[in-house]
């Protein structure tokens, strides 16, 4: 589905990728992880198109990332959900809209807006606190949220960089788990921690990385 091939990114004299290559495939549940510092959000942001590589090849789903054209990488962003250890919700806006906004701002159809966004909290869990603001929202709530929002346009792929970093161990086993019911249903899922013990026991493709190096797979 998503193939980085010999990817490298260079800032001044460092590498903070070097030659990285690996695949996930469709519907897979692979887990990146690696100390602070050692490149995983950056392998993020590359997929995601945030990032340049200084070399390298990326394709997701048979597309060549070289051969966009500018006006064709929200189209490819569309295709990949993104979430973050710090949720990045809009503070002033409660549940309902911090999901809608991200309907909103793609030019969704005015109708279908409100009816989407509950159905992804409802995917989620939260669709109960609709009506709550952030700060109102515990940590695992806030988290769902971000999830809820992620999956409004029906990725693909989901990106999630250190999604379970800020939350205590059950709330963080309880995110893992709604992760998990996710990547069962289709969404293939791309997941950077730094949490050993999270990945423990797992039966999921685990990549190691350290220092801007892919170390083992396994």
């Amino acid at each position: 589905m998503v193939y980085l091939h010999n990817i490298t990114v260079e800032k001044g004299r460092f590498s903070i990728l070097q030659d990285v290559s690996f695949h996930v495939e469709r519907g897979e549940f692979v887990f990146l992880i690696g100390p602070s510092g050692a490149g995983k959000s950056t392998v993020l942001r590359v997929i995601h198109l945030d990032q340049k590589p200084t070399k390298g090849g990326l394709v997701l789903e048979g597309q060549d990332a070289a051969t966009l054209r500018p006006k064709e990488i929200p189209l490819w962003r569309r295709r990949i959900g993104v979430i973050f250890q710090d949720f990045k919700l809009l503070r002033d806006r409660d549940v309902l809209e911090n999901v809608a906004f991200a309907l909103r701002v793609t030019g969704a159809r005015r109708g279908t807006i409100k009816r989407t966004a509950l159905k992804a909290l409802s995917t989620v869990g939260i669709s109960h606190r609709w009506n709550a603001m952030p700060d109102e929202l515990s940590g695992g709530e806030r988290q769902r949220v971000a999830i809820a929002r992620a999956l409004v346009h029906e990725p693909r792929l989901l990106l999630a960089d250190e999604p379970t970093g800020d939350l205590d161990s059950e709330a963080a086993g309880d995110i893992l788990a709604l992760l998990t019911d996710i990547n069962h249903r289709g969404t293939a899922i791309l997941m950077a921690t730094h949490d050993a013990h999270l990945v423990r026991g797992q039966p999921h493709k685990v990549l190691r990385i350290e220092a801007g190096k892919l170390l083992s797979v396994q």
